[in-house]
């Protein structure tokens, strides 16, 4: 899945084959619950949520859906048309009668019913995906109302959804104060990827943005809240990749990972509650040799191809093939080759656009080393001055891309098509 997402026609979901987080929590004696956005595959009914480990689920199954009507549209590319169609189950049934309802809001809903009815006796897991924030803004005007500062309509609009989403995690919060569960409780709140600079997001001051390589597009924020924090309000600088949460929750858990396939993660409850070095020193952000990206950036007519990407360079020879869209992170060191995405450094919201600035063409080089802890912002490029370390990192990008598994990115099946009246679901 290294390669976009998966989307609504496409034949694929996480491999059955691999075990994910609910299925261990449940061993570990949990119930386990989901509220939101599932997208990782249901052409079938076996890719569903409740088949992958939830005792129970409420939300969307792909991406991008109205707030308020629970519509989805999307392409259908093989039968030349585009189809609008419901996505929200309840379980594994079509959940109707929602519409109007903010989704931020449904949800929330939705997760302080589900802690109220909780058995105080039983521990659970329970993952919410909420829509907020991302495209397409939307949001109930009261929310906006405080943002009448913000010029910029979407940046307005994405501040408002921001606001419902902070007031979500304060209401899920206080259902958990008020059921008497708070104090044996940790709470995970992250981002999935950079902000999208086209629909009112802003990493500033990083570069690039969602859907990049750059700091812009892999830096996550987040934060753990929890009575069971060893050293609360510290800020952690190690490095943490998403598939560390499986085995750091699993391990909080008291359960086991020693049946899953070989795990790329860390248990790093140590570094975030106590304060102790992270126990990970590498991490893969990618490697894709299909990656394209899906916006124009501001200062280049075309994205750069492959073929510019390695017209020259001293790395044209290596083990790994530069021209491929990869990057690679060493303790304070970052490698990207081929073409990261969008380079541009967008502007602190509220700042004019044309303050943004770009590398000039000749400034992308196939290969490109930087030193993330001094230069956070990616703009001294290190690779002639550092040659050994470009050497290594690229015979690591080698070494983990001789153990990949082919891309699967397969066709649109035009047996998704939900019809004029139908609900987006399994169709296999």
């Amino acid at each position: 899945m290294q390669h976009q997402i998966i989307w609504p026609c496409q034949p694929y979901c996480v491999p059955l084959d691999e075990k994910m987080l609910p299925q261990l929590m449940k061993e570990a004696g949990y119930d386990t619950h989901m509220v939101g956005k599932w997208h990782l595959g249901m052409y079938m009914k076996d890719c569903l949520p409740t088949h992958r480990g939830f005792d129970t689920y409420f939300g969307y199954l792909t991406g991008s859906e109205d707030y308020f009507s629970h519509v989805r549209c999307s392409p259908i590319s093989v039968l030349n048309l585009t189809r609008c169609a419901l996505d929200l189950r309840e379980g594994e049934e079509v959940a109707t009668g929602y519409k109007g309802a903010y989704s931020t809001e449904l949800f929330t809903n939705r997760v302080v019913n589900i802690i109220a009815k909780q058995d105080p006796r039983k521990p659970f897991f329970l993952y919410v995906a909420l829509q907020a924030v991302h495209a397409p803004l939307q949001v109930p005007e009261r929310y906006v109302a405080p943002y009448g500062f913000i010029k910029d309509h979407h940046r307005r609009l994405y501040a408002g959804m921001v606001s419902a989403m902070d007031e979500a995690v304060g209401n899920i919060t206080l259902a958990l104060q008020e059921k008497g569960l708070w104090n044996n409780t940790v709470l995970v709140f992250s981002t999935d990827n950079g902000g999208q600079t086209l629909s009112g997001g802003s990493n500033w001051p990083l570069r690039g943005r969602k859907w990049s390589l750059w700091e812009g597009g892999v830096k996550g924020v987040g934060f753990v809240a929890s009575p069971l924090l060893k050293q609360p309000g510290t800020v952690s600088h190690g490095l943490i990749h998403i598939s560390d949460w499986l085995p750091t929750l699993v391990g909080l858990a008291g359960g086991r990972t020693n049946d899953t396939k070989p795990l790329d993660g860390f248990n790093v409850w140590n570094s975030i509650s106590k304060g102790f070095a992270s126990p990970r020193l590498e991490l893969l952000h990618n490697i894709d040799p299909r990656y394209i990206d899906i916006a124009s950036c501001p200062g280049r007519d075309s994205q750069l191809t492959l073929a510019e990407m390695v017209s020259e360079g001293s790395w044209s020879n290596s083990g790994f093939n530069v021209s491929i869209h990869a990057a690679i992170r060493s303790s304070n060191w970052k490698l990207l080759t081929g073409y990261p995405g969008c380079d541009v450094w967008f502007p602190r919201p509220g700042q004019n656009s044309s303050g943004s600035s770009t590398s000039k063409k000749d400034h992308l080089k196939p290969v490109m080393l930087f030193d993330i802890e001094k230069d956070p912002e990616e703009r001294n490029e290190v690779s002639e001055q550092f040659p050994t370390v470009v050497e290594f990192l690229l015979s690591r990008l080698h070494h983990h891309q001789r153990s990949s598994v082919p891309i699967t990115f397969p066709d649109d099946d035009p047996r998704c098509d939900p019809g004029p009246t139908g609900a987006w679901g399994p169709w296999a």
